[in-house]
């Protein structure tokens, strides 16, 4: 008699709660429909109420269980009180970020502090918040952050972004390692150009268009939906022994 065959480990994330910085717009909309259609509790948070509110409500239309919270994650503090406060979360998808497109030789230190803040120091602290809720609760748990390509290469007028993004990539592999001993696996993803609210104007010049495109090897800007698997992969015991790496959603970008 065989063996029996081996079962796919599931990607359904019932009885799971969890965390997506951002949330209001764009990807952080996007990853907390994903993790909601896969069957987790999702909390959405962002410092505009108005915009959370409205992401969580479309969600409990299309049949999900979805929060909003108002929160600043730049206000370390208040930050972490109110994940704390809301946690323990079994998943966290690490989003809230900006940048400011320009030349090196053009940034000032307040261009410097505005991107590191928000895209590193935020989301350092809002991971160790996740972090140690799990580990007071004895839960294993999946830290997603969301990196860049930028965080792999080099762009033109993105130095202050690469440097955060490189970043990005350092901290949770040395998160993985601190971390694995609680079963708490941390990860990036690292999508290429994204059209969104945030990046749509960019895609109004034709010739930053036509630049793009002729970097990603599949022909098109990438969809937010392009990232909605990832998400749920990461966050689900299908990516069980994924830790301390980087899913690229760069349509080929960083191949060559």
């Amino acid at each position: 008699m065989p063996d029996p065959l081996p079962r796919t480990p599931a990607f359904r994330l019932e009885g799971r709660r969890a965390l997506v910085t951002g949330a209001g717009k764009g990807i952080g909309l996007a990853c907390a429909a994903a993790l909601a259609q896969a069957g987790a509790e999702v909390m959405l948070a962002a410092r505009t109420l108005t915009d959370v509110e409205a992401g969580a409500a479309a969600i409990w239309d299309m049949g999900g269980r979805a929060q909003a919270l108002r929160l600043d994650v730049a206000d370390i503090d208040a930050a972490q009180a109110a994940i704390a406060a809301e946690g323990p979360f079994d998943i966290l998808v690490n989003n809230a970020g900006t940048n400011r497109p320009m030349p090196m030789h053009q940034a000032t230190p307040a261009d410097y502090d505005a991107v590191m803040d928000l895209n590193v120091r935020a989301a350092f602290f809002v991971a160790q918040a996740v972090a140690r809720g799990l580990i007071a609760a004895r839960r294993p748990g999946s830290l997603i952050h969301i990196g860049s390509q930028m965080g792999h290469v080099g762009g033109v007028n993105r130095s202050l972004y690469c440097a955060s993004k490189w970043a990005i990539e350092g901290m949770s592999k040395s998160f993985a390692l601190d971390l694995a001993g609680h079963g708490i696996r941390s990860n990036t993803i690292a999508p290429t150009f994204i059209e969104t609210p945030m990046t749509r104007p960019f895609f109004e010049d034709p010739a930053f268009r036509d630049r793009v495109l002729a970097r990603i090897k599949l022909g098109r800007i990438g969809r937010v939906e392009d990232i909605m698997g990832a998400v749920v992969f990461l966050a689900s015991e299908a990516s069980a022994l994924v830790t301390g790496t980087s899913i690229m959603v760069d349509g080929g970008w960083t191949a060559d």
